[in-house]
């Protein structure tokens, strides 16, 4: 029987840590080792003996030749020259990605103390659970997930200084569906991004598109490239090109003219502020033109440089997204002037505040501008969004639920006005507001205060502006304000039933019950549509396309209903889907409906 998935992907990481604590590693170098292990690990399941793919596992480079290397003496050198170097070179990755040294005493000790270490290492891969040679699913991406389940990990581990390499899911997957990447229905269409670092945020991008992307991607830090390399491959994208050097002085990707090469997409999450971004260039004589027309950034602080250089990538349909911290809508000097620069331009389609303490290198709040160089003649202003407050609590860390993430999209993508949320702000009051981006600008998000009432305390009654603040409550029970209020003096009412029957007098109201039994007929609703998918699981079911569609449909039938949420309603499904549902909807998909006897 079918292991859940989320048994195997703690077990996974409890392992992996366990292991780690005893080798007293850092869990930033640690990672390397694991997921250069994973890589072996799914090559040789998917590919070993298949002469047709273009992925070559040479005789003696497989993960179960590696396996037989346990409890040798010279096991971390032969896993270097026997496997890994073998296994590189017939891919062509020779030099790219030995990004650790499977033989280095002073990080996995030596003698028998690195013999036992490398030997349980590759036990835990061992599982045959972790078996990515046939997936009965047919989007049953146990690599994808476990990948990600590790880096997230591993980033928390790594801490602030250490933890760049990764970008939450969540705000990746923010990024890729706010800049039309579903609207690419052939390959043929490109993403880019600049810093790419372990890729998951190009291939969150490549994941939006129908038929996926051609990717590309640079990353300066050699281990990281490295990593990226090996996520495209573990992923499907063994033909994406993953540069090295440093972007700004250095890029890569270039046309047969030298200059730029242009995309269709470019994402990115740069480091924030950095120092000396300019070393190596000369802004103003850059070859590439990157700040001729804009304006050159300061010398210490190189927020603008990455925006100017994905503006300068994409091709003039092109959109991007970047992530960068709200410094730069509002900083002033050269700054203020490059941003008056690209608001006069009208490349900014929109502006998306988020909340703090997301990512694992700063704990400072971020923004996402997003740049479309298609529709710049016909843009009137900027779509600003505070979506700064909603969040759940993760360990030490805030994380985007589904109902953040699918109302940020929604909201975005329709351009639709929410109050204390969204609003599209002309370009004549940002110029009013001397191209001063802050969110706090134009859109107030501040609670109304609690006013405490005097005279109601001194004399009794209670407030009608209070009562009236209950207004959308009245609209759905308007008989049910006059049953419980009455006039008590002027501008105060009193309540007509006892303080401690105000529950049952609402619960038992005839609008209250008769608009409860109107959300029961909804939430049937819902079911019934979606029943026979439900029953109809079965080898063929994507699980991920299942859910999609069932959660969908309950946004759908909730959406527009007073008092109720419809994102909160979908965040609930979601809950249930991740903490139980999806373990067993890919059960039912591998096994079938016929529970199998346990053998003892």
């Amino acid at each position: 029987m079918a292991i859940k998935k989320s048994e195997l992907y703690s077990s996974l990481w409890e392992s992996c840590d366990k292991l780690r604590g005893a080798g007293g590693m850092d869990a930033s170098q640690y990672k390397d080792y694991v997921l250069t292990m994973l890589f072996v690990k799914y090559v040789s399941d998917k590919y070993t003996g298949d002469a047709m793919s273009l992925i070559a596992v040479p005789e003696g480079a497989s993960f179960d030749d590696m396996v037989a290397l346990k409890g040798q003496p010279d096991i971390g050198d032969r896993i270097n020259k026997e496997i890994l170097r073998p296994l590189f070179a017939s891919n062509g990755l020779e030099g790219s990605l030995e990004i650790v040294d499977f033989n280095d005493d002073e990080k996995l000790g030596s003698g028998k103390e690195k013999v036992e270490l490398l030997s349980k290492l590759i036990a835990i891969f061992e599982n045959p659970a972790l078996n990515f040679k046939n997936n009965r699913a047919e989007d049953d991406d146990v690599l994808g997930d476990a990948y990600e389940f590790l880096m997230r990990h591993f980033a928390t581990e790594s801490g602030k200084s250490k933890g760049q390499f990764y970008t939450p899911a969540e705000v990746s997957r923010i990024l890729s569906k706010v800049i039309d990447v579903h609207k690419a229905d052939k390959p043929s269409f490109t993403a880019y991004d600049p810093t790419c670092g372990s890729g998951s945020l190009l291939l969150k991008v490549a994941g939006e598109a129908q038929n996926g992307l051609t990717l590309y991607g640079q990353e300066k830090d050699v281990a990281t490239k490295g990593l990226a390399i090996m996520n495209m491959w573990l992923h499907g994208y063994p033909e994406a090109s993953i540069a090295g050097k440093n972007t700004i002085a250095s890029p890569q990707f270039k046309d047969e003219n030298g200059q730029l090469k242009r995309f269709d997409f470019v994402v990115a999450n740069p480091p924030f502020s950095i120092k000396n971004w300019d070393s190596g260039i000369v802004p103003l004589d850059d070859v590439y033109n990157r700040f001729r027309g804009y304006g050159v950034p300061p010398d210490k602080n190189g927020d603008y440089a990455f925006l100017l250089h994905i503006i300068a990538s994409l091709k003039s349909t092109g959109k991007g997204a970047i992530i960068l911290p709200h410094g730069v809508l509002f900083r002033g000097n050269a700054e203020a002037a490059i941003r008056q620069n690209i608001i006069e331009r009208k490349l900014i389609k929109g502006v998306i505040g988020l909340p703090a303490n997301l990512f694992y290198g700063t704990g400072i709040p971020a923004c996402i501008i997003v740049i479309d160089k298609e529709d710049t003649d016909s843009r009137e202003g900027i779509f600003m969004m505070d979506a700064s407050k909603g969040f759940i609590k993760d360990g030490n860390k805030n994380r985007l639920r589904e109902q953040d993430i699918h109302q940020i999209v929604d909201v975005f993508n329709t351009q639709t006005e929410v109050e204390k949320y969204a609003r599209f702000v002309s370009f004549s009051e940002i110029e009013k507001n001397e191209y001063n981006l802050n969110i706090p600008r134009y859109i107030d998000t501040q609670e109304a205060e609690d006013i405490q009432d005097l005279n109601a305390h001194l004399n009794g009654g209670i407030p009608d502006g209070d009562i009236d603040g209950l207004q959308r409550f009245w609209e759905v029970y308007p008989t049910l304000k006059s049953h419980l209020f009455s006039r008590f003096r002027e501008s105060y009412s009193q309540l007509n039933v006892a303080a401690s029957d105000i529950k049952s007098a609402i619960y038992e109201h005839p609008e209250f019950t008769a608009y409860s039994d109107e959300l029961a007929l909804v939430f049937d609703s819902w079911k019934d549509k979606i029943y026979d998918d439900l029953q109809g699981i079965n080898e063929h079911t994507a699980p991920k396309k299942l859910e999609k569609h069932i959660s969908e449909a309950l946004l759908h039938e909730y959406n527009g209903k007073p008092l109720v949420n419809p994102y909160a309603m979908y965040q609930h499904f979601m809950d249930y889907w991740n903490d139980m549902m999806k373990d067993d909807v890919y059960l039912l998909a591998e096994d079938g409906w016929v529970a199998k006897p346990n053998v003892y």
